[in-house]
């Protein structure tokens, strides 16, 4: 199958996070063109939850598997009944399942937490073990305006550019996202300089800040290049750590991209520090793509 049939997946497991995530894959895999795959992974055969239930109109809040992959389905119909959707019961831990699902998905969408109980601030374990392992690019819903890909809310994508710009996978994805919206693509890129390079003369006091930004300004330029020229693309270089830069920038966006380097042979958590920290505090929801380090 090529990359450009692959289906979108979704995994949802029955609380209001997944059902939002339904919402926001079902839009996206409308604006993709491609069928959307909606996996429930878990050891229990049967779900407690009120948010279902509710869903479901049903007083009893004991759901089985399929009731819980049939909502999602029928949710996702809703909004788009030309949309070909399919559903998989998985009887297995989570984070397995959706890493393993990840392998034959053009992307894959989760709630930025299930059904723990964590509050809305904390990424939930699920959600950031499959980021830090995803074979392809994952969504992880945060937001207040997390359920939905069109209308645009801030008409923006924000995409993170680090400091190899040979990551071409992740400027690639972000170049498409923010075509498929009709919206503008801002690149962010942060620079900082550090302590021991400043000094107190006044003629030299702003010298090497400026040889910081003009790399990043370079830097940005350079990761650029291959930019789409239909494409409307802001560039932007921010004095600051990333992970604040661009958390920043997330209230002003639709979606916030970032990149996670995958070691072949690295068997802990693939993520970096500013990828963890998008998932963890971004406004909006959070594009990990994977790329070679």
């Amino acid at each position: 199958m090529n990359a450009v049939d692959l289906p979108l997946v979704v995994g949802v497991d029955g609380s209001e996070p997944s059902l939002r995530a339904t919402d926001w894959a079902s839009d996206e895999a409308a604006l993709r063109g491609v069928p959307l795959e909606v996996v429930y992974a878990c050891l229990w055969e049967r779900y407690e939850g009120a948010a279902l239930a509710k869903d479901l109109g049903r007083p009893s809040t004991q759901v089985l598997p399929q009731e819980i992959t049939g909502a999602a389905v029928r949710r996702a119909r809703s909004r788009h009944p030309d949309l070909k959707v399919t559903a998989d019961v998985v009887f297995e831990e989570p984070e397995y399942a959706l890493v393993r699902a990840s392998r034959n998905a053009s992307a894959l969408v989760v709630g930025n937490r299930g059904r723990s109980g964590l509050a809305e601030v904390l990424l939930g374990s699920v959600s950031l073990t499959v980021a830090a392992h995803a074979h392809c690019p994952m969504v992880v819903l945060r937001g207040s305006h997390d359920n939905q890909v069109t209308p645009p809310v801030h008409g923006r994508v924000v995409v993170a550019v680090g400091e190899h710009p040979e990551s071409s996978a992740v400027l690639r994805f972000a170049y498409e996202e923010a075509r498929r919206r009709g919206v503008p693509l801002e690149a962010v890129r942060a620079w900082r300089c550090p302590a021991h390079e400043s000094t107190d003369h006044p003629l030299l006091a702003e010298a090497p800040a400026r040889l910081h930004e003009q790399h990043a300004e370079e830097t940005l330029t350079q990761a650029l290049r291959d930019a789409p020229p239909d494409l409307e693309l802001h560039r932007r270089t921010v004095e600051g750590h990333a992970r604040r830069v661009l958390v920043d920038a997330s209230h002003h966006a639709d979606l916030l991209i970032v990149g996670a380097e995958r070691r072949t042979g690295h068997r802990g958590l693939q993520l970096g520090r500013v990828a963890h920290a998008a998932l963890h505090h971004s406004a909006c929801p959070v594009a990990v793509v994977p790329h070679p380090a």
